[in-house]
């Protein structure tokens, strides 16, 4: 059952951006063994369920991290996996300006910052 969740959430992380998993690796190996596992079975877990196109779900995962207003490096990595899924400039963006009303707008404000510069990096 745990290696199911492994594979699901690599063929998961596979689908964002192929690179995903060696960078989790670089970043984790070392100092974090096992981390990059515990990632992947969330991704399984959560991102290979039914109920939502992954399209839709990575709408909702930027909306929480921007929420959270202090992610600035996992949002980074998500608005890239949502243009490899999909989604345009301006519905990242449009997710941002949403946020505003309800997490406020400093946690807006960083949140399209950090589009930005993600945007920059693609052009």
């Amino acid at each position: 059952m745990a290696e199911d969740r492994i594979e699901a959430g690599r063929a998961v992380l596979a689908s964002l951006d192929p690179g995903n998993e060696a960078m989790l690796r670089q970043a984790f190996d070392q100092t974090a063994p096992g981390m990059t596992e515990m990632i992947l079975g969330f991704f399984g877990d959560v991102y290979a369920r039914p109920g939502l196109p992954l399209r839709e779900r990575m709408l909702v995962t930027l909306a929480a991290l921007a929420a959270l207003g202090h992610a600035q490096p996992q949002i980074a990595a998500h608005v890239k996996n949502a243009l490899n899924v999909g989604l345009t400039r301006e519905e990242i963006a449009e997710v941002f300006m949403q946020v505003s009303g309800y997490a406020g707008f400093p946690a807006a404000l960083n949140a399209l910052a950090t589009a930005r510069a993600v945007f920059e990096q693609d052009s």
